[in-house]
């Protein structure tokens, strides 16, 4: 089987990281185009095929559609710059509009019977390993991203630490674990050396075979536990996934602090850093996606109002 596009994918994508780009999830979505058009013995690339790969996928917003195209458009230039035959993916080719998605968040029932499942695996290291990685989540907020590329020496269990060393922003953060995650983690990787003594990756959470988990194995054995957890979507965009155990934790923050009486805004850029955010912004995002918080951030306005109003009365 031909792998011409595949290879060019490859070139594009080579040059495109030794300038500075990262190109994540465009560089996985660009190499299973480039598979696509190398599967039909494509000598070169239409803009037709590059609408109906990136439209293939049903029950998803226009924007993910948008987003699968905006991955192949700049490797269309690429390509056109050396063969004119190759088409030029015009940028108003999808119309987008990017709308976020209701965050799922777990009760501390759910992630019980999370862990329960996970606990239940048929094989040992998974289940050792998936119980660690949905505590680990959920008592720190990182990305599932940022568990899958801890290696051990980041996480100082006799210093009840984790560090971030590579997050999304391209920064460093330090996390303090409670006494009891770091109890937690420290029994986790006790029976993960048991049950693989030599792995061939400095990963502090092993997959199966001793390697550094995969996001789509993960998120595939993440469905699988949530499915026979019985968590149930109550939406097609709000889905329980692992990412939604990073949204649980800020959410369930602000809901302490506004319970407790604090000023969540004077609190809010101590979360943003915690949460790796570029800025707190992106935390308040939680405060209108949320209704509790929602409702929380709306009763202290009113108080406050209501106290203001007190003072300037005669």
């Amino acid at each position: 089987m031909t792998t011409r596009m595949q290879d060019a994918a490859r070139e594009y994508l080579e040059l495109r990281r030794a300038l500075g780009s990262q190109l994540r999830q465009p560089g996985q979505l660009l190499m299973d185009f480039a598979a696509r058009l190398d599967d039909g013995n494509a000598d070169h690339l239409p803009v037709a095929a590059a609408v109906a790969w990136a439209t293939e996928p049903e029950g998803v917003t226009p924007y993910w559609h948008w987003y699968r195209l905006l991955a192949i458009r700049g490797f269309s230039r690429y390509l056109h710059a050396l063969d004119c035959r190759n088409e030029i993916v015009p940028e108003n080719a999808l119309p987008h509009r990017y709308t976020r998605a209701v965050p799922y968040i777990f009760t501390a029932a759910e992630i019980t019977a999370l862990m329960c499942t996970a606990a239940s695996l048929p094989r040992r290291l998974p289940a050792a390993t998936y119980q660690a990685l949905i505590g680990l989540l959920a008592v720190t907020g990182m990305r599932p991203g940022e568990a899958y590329a801890l290696d051990r020496e980041h996480v100082d269990l006799s210093a009840g630490t984790v560090m971030i060393a590579h997050s999304k922003n391209g920064t460093s953060r330090q996390l303090p674990l409670h006494p009891t995650a770091a109890q937690a983690l420290a029994c986790y990787a006790s029976r993960r050396d048991e049950l693989f003594p030599d792995p061939g990756q400095p990963s502090f959470l092993l997959s199966v075979r001793g390697t550094r988990l995969h996001p789509n194995v993960a998120d595939g054995v993440f469905r699988g536990l949530a499915r026979s957890a019985g968590l149930h979507a109550p939406s097609p965009r709000t889905r329980p996934v692992l990412k939604s155990l990073r949204h649980t934790f800020a959410v369930m923050t602000m809901i302490g602090w506004y319970k407790d009486g604090m000023d969540v805004d004077a609190q809010m850029p101590l979360l943003s850093s915690w949460m790796g955010h570029s800025g707190p912004a992106s935390t308040y995002y939680y405060i209108s996606a949320v209704p509790e918080l929602l409702a929380l951030a709306a009763a202290k306005m009113t108080l406050a109002s209501q106290a203001f109003e007190d003072e300037q009365r005669p």
